[in-house]
């Protein structure tokens, strides 16, 4: 399976109604990939280190420097923690697969400044979507009467990754982006996705602006542009 994947040669094209089970999937397990890595990012903060030592310190005093209490405590705080991590994917999942995603033909491809790419390749002898790009045109208010290409949903599956697709999805998405003029291309993606945050800088995207977009599980959206 190694080897495929090192050697695999990708058609990108349109998406179809066909895909959509498979382009779900696709979606939902590379976002709860990052529940781990957001996790792991949120109890580093100091912060949350200070709260965890509180809970684990403060349980033992206070329940008579029983360390199963501590224990629990902290435990408990940690799990937590988690379990927001958990939340925060989960409902970006279902926000996305009831809204754009629910007709991607509609909202993607009855637009002729929008549009939504599908990978395929022949892994042992049959055809399946391994990775997906979107780009949604928007008016440049800096421009006047230009627009802009903004970035969605890339995402490449676990089985595949440094095959070069992603970079063959981004590519496919800038060329559509410079077919139809747009002044720039622009998208977000977490700090915590380190990989994708190195294609863009790869791909000469430029880094903008970082804000934090949760204080309990501090997460940072980082915002590129072309």
């Amino acid at each position: 399976m190694v080897n495929i994947i090192h050697y695999l040669h990708a058609v990108i094209r349109r998406y179809q109604p066909s895909d959509r089970a498979t382009v779900e999937t696709v979606f939902r397990d590379g976002m709860m990939e990052h529940i781990n890595p957001a996790f792991m990012y949120a109890m580093t903060r100091p912060l949350h280190i200070a709260v965890s030592l509180f809970f684990y310190i403060g349980a033992y005093v206070m329940a008579g420097q029983s360390v199963v209490l501590a224990l629990v405590s902290g435990g408990a705080w940690i799990g937590l923690v988690y379990f927001c991590c958990f939340e925060f994917y989960t409902g970006y999942v279902r926000a996305r697969l009831n809204t754009d995603m629910q007709d991607i033909p509609s909202y993607y491809l009855s637009n002729p400044d929008n549009c939504f790419w599908v990978a395929e390749a022949e892994i042992h002898g049959r055809p399946q979507v391994l990775g997906m790009v979107a780009v949604e045109g928007k008016s440049d208010l800096g421009s006047e009467g230009k627009k802009y290409g903004e970035l969605y949903r890339m995402i490449v599956s676990s089985s595949c990754r440094r095959s070069g697709l992603g970079l063959q999805l981004a590519k496919t998405a800038e060329d559509f982006c410079r077919e139809r003029h747009f002044s720039k291309i622009e998208l977000s993606t977490s700090s915590t996705q380190r990989a994708a945050v190195a294609l863009y800088f790869r791909l000469g995207f430029k880094l903008v602006l970082m804000h934090t977009q949760s204080d309990f599980i501090v997460l940072t959206d980082v915002l590129f542009f072309f």
